[in-house]
């Protein structure tokens, strides 16, 4: 069985701000789209606004299925979606990231601050250490995480990360081939070594 038909849900992780760019908006909203056209799930934070918005709005749009796992302190009329598949209120940040990690196949991170930042970097954390092996990759709109991928690239290069640790991540600015990409992905061999500590060849 292929990757590709493995990859039933894809849990996005956005921010959540308003007054952005529309290119912003836009690629959002088209990974939205894609998403349904494949017959994709999409899980999300709940949000209508921001990107969070624009990526629910797209996949509704297309006729998608789509899961907002909200904390309680976040469900009020003014943040959470309301014609969504399915909202799921849980207790806190923790439960929802825990639950949006056990719902997906793979992870898509859009442009986002801090939130989405702790939520990209915690899911490669857990793939780097055997937690998971599913796919995590950047839509990368507008260069967005240039500066993020060159300090991943950095650490590589300073030896804070083995090379097969950079590729646990795959990035594009496009969001078709994003998706192409996450389906062609084959976890890295050697993963344990950093846990092994085995000599260098």
């Amino acid at each position: 069985m292929t990757q590709e038909k493995s990859i039933h849900t894809i849990t996005v992780f956005s921010g959540s701000a308003d007054h952005l760019h529309p290119d912003y908006v836009e690629a959002a909203a088209e990974l939205g789209r894609l998403l349904a056209g494949r017959g994709i799930r999409l899980v999300y934070g709940a949000g209508r606004t921001g990107l969070m918005g624009a990526v629910s709005e797209g996949a509704l749009s297309a006729g998608g299925e789509v899961i907002g796992v909200t904390p309680t302190v976040f469900n009020t009329t003014v943040l959470i979606h309301q014609g969504l598949t399915r909202l799921e209120v849980v207790e806190n940040m923790h439960v929802r990231k825990a639950r949006m990690h056990e719902l997906a196949d793979a992870f898509i991170a859009l442009p986002g601050g801090y939130g989405t930042f702790e939520e990209l970097f915690e899911t490669l954390t857990w793939s780097q250490v055997g937690l998971h092996d599913k796919p995590v990759g950047l839509l990368n709109i507008r260069g967005y995480y240039d500066p993020l991928l060159g300090l991943i690239r950095h650490a590589r290069e300073q030896g804070f990360m083995y090379p097969e640790h950079e590729a646990l991540l795959v990035a594009d600015d496009d969001p078709e081939r994003l998706l192409e990409k996450l389906a062609a992905y084959r976890r890295p061999e050697n993963l344990a070594r950093w846990v092994e500590r085995e000599k260098e060849a």
